[in-house]
């Protein structure tokens, strides 16, 4: 367990759209030997990915980052070849059928089922992966094998399929009230290569890149992220943000130089409350890292919160960090209150072996409460019902 590292990215004023708000994080040099650019799939939407181990992930995907790097002496710099290279319009199949020499007949695209989520270019230093897809499939495989013992208080399909299916619901960020105008009108400043996004103040995503140009031209693609329900409803119903404003004392400032000092003194003001508040749960929060690829001297990686306490912001992203440790990209996706109940359950629930009663006894509640908690989670088909409702007969009688 380890906690998100943004060192070398510093806050810049945020930027106020509605209840939509924008802090800038920028760097004073970038991350030489990596670069980030979209690879766009004409005619995606939703689409199926094989994870490799027998299963599949299924989401709406509209894009996939490639990522470049160089591979010279772990103490020399250099970058990466970095032009874009978009997918084609590939093969397309005939659909309906026409006689004679009318208008050709309209046709769908032919979609190849995508391998992995992140795999390497054949032959080259390029790593085509799907951006939140690697932390969304992580949160979805979280004990997806289902009971590890055969209690008889889960039902076959637990014990034959687990947890399959398992879905979440997103939301585009198409669909998040005032994303896209705030995106539109933002001001990108001079060496910015992140940002941490916030609905009514409530924190919602954190994007990191390693260069300035690799933001320019993935600043846009924000709108067809994926977002937590939570995020949804505060930019719905939240009302508008107050701007960031600076507080000079005219008194004290006579110069040029005293009043550059001034600013500078409000702008390390603005960027500790920031840290120190209002993203505080995101950076303080250990995780759990699992390394999914390692390209030269980096390594990308998905994490998951500890699932500890509801009421407390927890989320789930991937990041690429250098042989320093340091982040050069991280993508974040915050849960919503439900989806972090359904995750410390089933982390309860693994920890006991899958035994009702003993987790409910660590859970310090009892038993027939701890079967309504599973229902509520939505995992209520998984428990055998004439072998709880006889259960639950008899712990209430006794």
């Amino acid at each position: 367990m380890t906690r998100i590292d943004l060192a070398g990215l510093r806050v810049r004023p945020a930027q106020v759209w509605g209840g939509v708000r924008l802090v800038p994080l920028v760097r004073d040099e970038p991350i030489e030997g990596l670069r980030l650019h979209r690879e766009v799939y004409d005619g995606w939407g939703t689409a199926s990915v094989d994870v490799g181990d027998g299963t599949t992930y299924t989401s709406y995907i509209p894009h996939g980052l490639v990522a470049d790097w160089s591979e010279p002496d772990a103490n020399q710099g250099g970058g990466p070849g970095t032009a874009a290279r978009p997918g084609g319009r590939g093969e397309a199949a005939s659909y309906g059928t026409r006689l004679g020499d009318r208008a050709p007949a309209a046709a769908v695209p032919v979609r190849r089922p995508v391998r992995r989520l992140a795999r390497r270019r054949h032959g080259e230093p390029r790593l085509r992966f799907l951006p939140l897809h690697l932390a969304l499939e992580g949160y979805l495989s979280l004990h997806f094998g289902g009971p590890s013992t055969v209690w008889d208080e889960w039902s076959r399909q637990a014990v034959r399929r687990g947890l399959s299916p398992r879905a979440e619901a997103a939301y585009a960020g198409g669909q998040v009230p005032g994303l896209a105008d705030a995106l539109r009108v933002f001001e990108i400043h001079p060496g910015q290569c992140g940002m941490v996004l916030y609905a009514a103040d409530a924190l919602a995503a954190a994007f990191v890149v390693p260069h300035p140009d690799d933001y320019r031209l993935l600043h846009p693609t924000l709108v067809e992220d994926l977002f937590g329900e939570l995020v949804h409803q505060y930019a719905r119903y939240g009302g508008p943000v107050p701007e960031f404003t600076a507080s000079l004392d005219g008194d004290r400032v006579h110069s040029l130089a005293q009043l550059r000092a001034a600013a500078d003194a409000q702008a390390r003001e603005w960027a500790a409350a920031h840290d120190g508040l209002m993203a505080r749960d995101l950076l303080e929060t250990p995780y759990a890292f699992e390394r999914v690829y390692r390209a030269g001297r980096f390594g990308l990686y998905r994490f998951l919160p500890p699932f500890l306490r509801s009421g407390q912001e927890q989320h789930i992203g991937e990041l690429i960090t250098d042989h320093r440790g340091r982040t050069a990209y991280l993508k974040t996706f915050r849960l919503s209150e439900a989806q972090i109940r359904r995750g410390h359950l089933l982390r309860r629930l693994a920890d006991c072996d899958w035994h009702l009663g003993r987790t409910a006894e660590a859970l310090g509640t009892s038993y027939a409460e701890l079967v309504a908690r599973v229902r509520r989670a939505g995992l209520g088909e998984l428990l055998e019902a004439h072998v709880i409702a006889r259960r639950t007969r008899v712990t209430r009688e006794g």
